[in-house]
């Protein structure tokens, strides 16, 4: 009949990198075989010391532990950095190699610590896109949902983006791109500000408003000026088209670039078409 002889701890060191770890040494009948290390934590739990067998289960049970120690270490530190959402940690964690169910308890924990909050992340996520970006709440609501924050969450948490606060980012971005954007006409600025605003994620009852506050700073003698400059290029453009074809692709051009028929009009009849290069 085969015995099975139990580990018995030989001794118990110190690592000297970390003080926080211990290597656990078995005893081989000469100075001990290195078995594994453990955190403080770890060793205090078990009460591992010198001369203390152990058998399967126990070991189980330590090895089990000690990666759980591990996982919400690594956790921890990830979370030192910023706050985090329960899916961020835990693809962080899955990343690193750990298995689903350490990666459960490590979560429970951090939740029982309140080290992990969807509801206080996603409060503070929200401030700090008001704050510090130009993102509107389209925007900062994908985001936040690519952290897996729950919808209900989402919805409470863009509540803290006031309409008055949306539309008064909405419409400095406008006027930034108002000042980018000199020598287009008012029609093509208006629709290029519409998409613009979209793009930056906010709703269309807010770009409404914003465009058209933007727009009523505009001068009225805006595309009196840019038509001047588009028409040059456009001339440009077709200067080797004969004359009478030349007329009609410069006014395809500039209806094109969203100026009235009107203004197209007094632009070319203040042109020799024949004699300008």
């Amino acid at each position: 009949m085969e015995v099975f002889i139990l580990p018995i701890i030989k001794k118990i060191t110190v690592q000297k990198r970390n003080t926080d770890r211990y290597n656990v040494f078995f005893d081989d009948g000469k100075d001990g075989q290195y078995a594994f290390s453990v955190s403080e934590d770890i060793l205090i739990k078990y009460d591992l010391r010198k001369g203390k067998e152990l058998d399967e289960q126990q070991l189980a049970e330590i090895f089990y532990n000690e990666e759980i120690q591990k996982a919400y270490i690594q956790a921890v530190h990830y979370l030192s950095f910023r706050m985090r959402s329960i899916k961020e940690v835990k693809e962080h964690l899955q990343e690193k190699g750990y298995e689903e169910n350490v990666i459960q308890e490590v979560i429970g924990r951090l939740l029982n610590q309140k080290y992990l909050d969807d509801r206080e992340f996603a409060l503070a996520f929200v401030k700090t896109q008001i704050n510090t970006s130009d993102k509107g709440p389209n925007v900062i609501k994908e985001g936040l949902r690519k952290k897996g924050i729950h919808p209900s969450i989402i919805d409470e948490s863009l509540a803290l983006f006031t309409n008055e606060e949306k539309l008064e980012k909405a419409v400095k971005l406008c006027e930034k791109q108002i000042l980018k954007n000199k020598t287009v006409s008012t029609k093509q600025l208006s629709s290029h500000l519409r998409i613009f605003l979209v793009r930056k994620g906010f709703e269309q009852v807010t770009i409404q408003k914003a465009v058209a506050l933007a727009l009523e700073n505009v001068p009225d003698h805006r595309d009196e000026e840019t038509i001047q400059i588009q028409g040059e290029k456009a001339l440009k453009k077709y200067r080797l088209v004969p004359p009478e074809k030349r007329i009609m692709k410069v006014k395809q051009f500039l209806y094109r670039k969203g100026f009235q028929l009107a203004d197209i009009e007094k632009f070319l009849d203040g042109i020799d078409i024949n004699n300008h290069e």
